[in-house]
């Protein structure tokens, strides 16, 4: 079995697509297969026993001698790529690339033969064809490319057109409560400027008692004009308007105020926040869209700080208010509640409207849905909150029942988990 061996290997190294040419320690040619003949056009009968150099001149005679150096010293074999360099070997009867260029990579080892002299094996690879795979696979990584920073692009711009949508939706749902809270601020302003009427008319008495005490012949004179004037209730009741007053300017502040925390539409950092105050500026804008409709019960829990954009938390509050408010046809109840549970805080708003059927309950985070009359919403409320939750690492919860009400709860991390850092690669 041994015997018959060489022979199908022989074979096998004449039908291979492979050059591979045999040199002695001299780098002279004892054989080579017909890889060889056929792509030199050279006589292997002509060029047993002559140099490797002397059969092909036109070989890179710089780099063969470096190669048989490595291989011979270090006793290893020696790879040259085609992209590092020309051809070792000119084949006139080659495959060539689309550009006229013969692609070669080589191998050359060192081996003993059975009678243990030194040989070295040089093999010869047509790398035509993977050259040209190479070129089309740079091609596909080049459109690869391409399509990453197209999508990378279209990324940023569905990004920049979520915040847009997101302020435009605030605007959208301050436009729609615009009237209550033009509604909530005119009437402080209304018995203001009625209670500045009044007090207008006190003070001109007042001062004509004053200017009367110059020109009085004796104190009961005074003491007529004064009962006259009824000196005693304008004294009681100008402490009572300027109370009001006061009063009222003070509503007035507290609903600019809660319009200006809540119109941060452009804030967009993390950062800890005090949830019940920014659910209390929410309450004062949304309140004259919820007293008509609706008693609000405030069920606050004990509540760390929260890493959160705080403003955008708040147009999730509003959005489940107005919902809230909009669920209920007559007068009902809005509960607002807040807890903790471990490293989680939770918010929740439930209402005991009509509620939302089964059937469409797992619809109602899509975009532009809505369950509300043409006219009563955009279908963006729900929808962008639930974005804003995604994006704070938090889920939203809905348990809803047909005729007795809905519960959205929404979980928020105290802390935003941090990005995992990248690790350092060696160069």
């Amino acid at each position: 079995m041994e015997k018959s061996t060489p022979r199908p290997f022989s074979a096998l190294v004449e039908q291979i697509d492979l050059g591979i040419i045999i040199l002695d320690s001299n780098l002279c040619i004892r054989c080579w297969n017909r890889f060889i003949s056929q792509r030199s056009g050279k006589d292997q009968e002509m060029a047993i026993g002559q140099p490797f150099l002397t059969i092909f001149p036109d070989a890179d005679q710089r780099s063969f001698t470096k190669i048989v150096e490595l291989a011979r010293d270090q006793g290893i074999h020696v790879y040259s790529h085609w992209l590092e360099q020309a051809p070792l070997v000119s084949f006139d009867a080659g495959k060539a690339d689309s550009l006229g260029q013969s692609l070669q990579s080589t191998l050359l080892f060192p081996f003993e033969d059975q009678d243990g002299e030194a040989l070295f094996g040089l093999v010869i690879y047509d790398t035509g064809a993977v050259a040209k795979s190479s070129a089309n696979l740079e091609s596909a990584l080049n459109a690869l490319r391409m399509k990453q920073v197209e999508q990378d692009q279209l990324l940023r711009k569905l990004e920049t057109a979520n915040s847009q949508l997101l302020q435009s939706e605030k605007l959208a749902t301050i436009g729609q409560l615009a009237a209550g809270v033009a509604h909530e601020i005119n009437n402080p302003i209304g018995f203001v400027f009625s209670n500045l009427k009044t007090l207008s008319g006190y003070v001109r008495d007042l001062l004509k008692i004053i200017d009367a005490v110059d020109g009085a012949a004796d104190l009961e004179v005074l003491r007529q004009l004064k009962r006259g004037l009824e000196y005693d209730y304008i004294r009681s009741d100008v402490e009572a308007l300027i109370h009001e007053s006061e009063d009222g300017i003070d509503r007035v502040k507290r609903i600019i105020s809660a319009l200006k925390d809540f119109s941060h539409i452009e804030e967009e950092e993390f950062r800890p926040a005090d949830l019940h105050r920014g659910m209390d500026t929410t309450l004062n804008v949304v309140n004259n869209e919820l007293k008509y409709k609706a008693e609000v019960v405030k069920e606050y829990g004990e509540l760390p700080e929260v890493e959160c954009i705080p403003s955008q938390i708040n147009q999730v509050v509003l959005n489940l208010l107005v919902n809230a408010a909009h669920a209920i046809e007559e007068f009902g109840r809005i509960s607002v509640r807040t807890g903790c549970e471990q490293d989680e805080v939770w918010l929740e708003v439930e209402d005991t409207g009509k509620g939302i059927e089964p059937k469409v309950l797992n619809r109602i985070f899509e975009p532009f849905f809505t369950t509300k009359p043409v006219g009563k919403g955009t279908g963006l409320g729900l929808a962008l909150s639930y974005n804003i939750v995604q994006k704070h690492n938090g889920r939203i919860e809905v348990q809803s029942e047909v005729g007795a009400g809905t519960r959205f709860r929404v979980y928020l991390p105290v802390k935003q988990p941090v990005a995992p850092l990248q690790a350092e690669v060696s160069p």
